[in-house]
């Protein structure tokens, strides 16, 4: 855990990431630009969930670089990049076994929302979240739910809005993984720092 926080908190490690993020982010919220249009203003927030996510981690990377900690967002980031992440995997996985094909878009899409979850991971020896964060992340996140499959403001991808309610349900047990997730890697920090001490 030591030496991991140690080569995630490299300056060109951060550099790299937050590049890489930052890119993603944009090209993420030009990709929900025509649903955004579509959409209502007080909406827009909540409708581009992947990029929203990437938002997160590069405002946490830019904090970690200059040695702060802006910990809402860490905890925001670790859990929405889960979630999204995992989501579309599976989502596009979904979609290429209903068309019964390799898509290279769907593949190109599994490959980055991939590189999102397990970025959670590697970030998070470096974050510093406290129960506050969690909480308002939760607020954040279940409402985001809400928000998706309740007013119907979800990604618009191929043929999953036939398919709403089935993703709803999945994507709430999303969140609750994610969170269990967080918690769990809490825990074992506050076990771990009270056995070594």
């Amino acid at each position: 855990m030591a030496f991991w926080r140690y080569v995630m908190g490299q300056k060109s490690v951060l550099i790299t990431l937050f590049i890489a993020n930052l890119l993603g982010t944009i090209y993420g919220y030009i990709w929900y630009g025509g649903q955004l249009l579509e959409s209502k203003w007080y909406f827009w927030p909540f409708i581009p969930d992947s990029p929203t996510a990437t938002f997160f981690l590069v405002i946490a990377i830019a904090a970690i670089y200059f040695n702060k900690h802006l910990g809402l967002f860490e905890c925001l980031a670790f859990v929405t990049l889960i979630k999204y992440g995992v989501w579309a995997v599976v989502m596009n996985l979904f979609v290429m076994i209903h068309y019964e094909q390799l898509l290279p878009m769907a593949i190109m899409l599994m490959t980055s929302h991939g590189l999102m979850a397990i970025q959670a991971f590697m970030f998070y020896p470096t974050f510093n979240i406290k129960t506050w964060h969690i909480v308002i992340t939760m607020i954040w996140v279940f409402h985001n739910d809400v928000i998706d499959y309740v007013y119907h403001q979800y990604p618009v991808y191929s043929m999953l809005s036939q398919y709403e309610s089935h993703i709803g349900y999945f994507a709430f047990w999303l969140s609750i993984i994610a969170f269990l997730l967080l918690i769990y890697l809490q825990k074992n920090i506050k076990i771990r720092s009270k056995y070594l001490t």
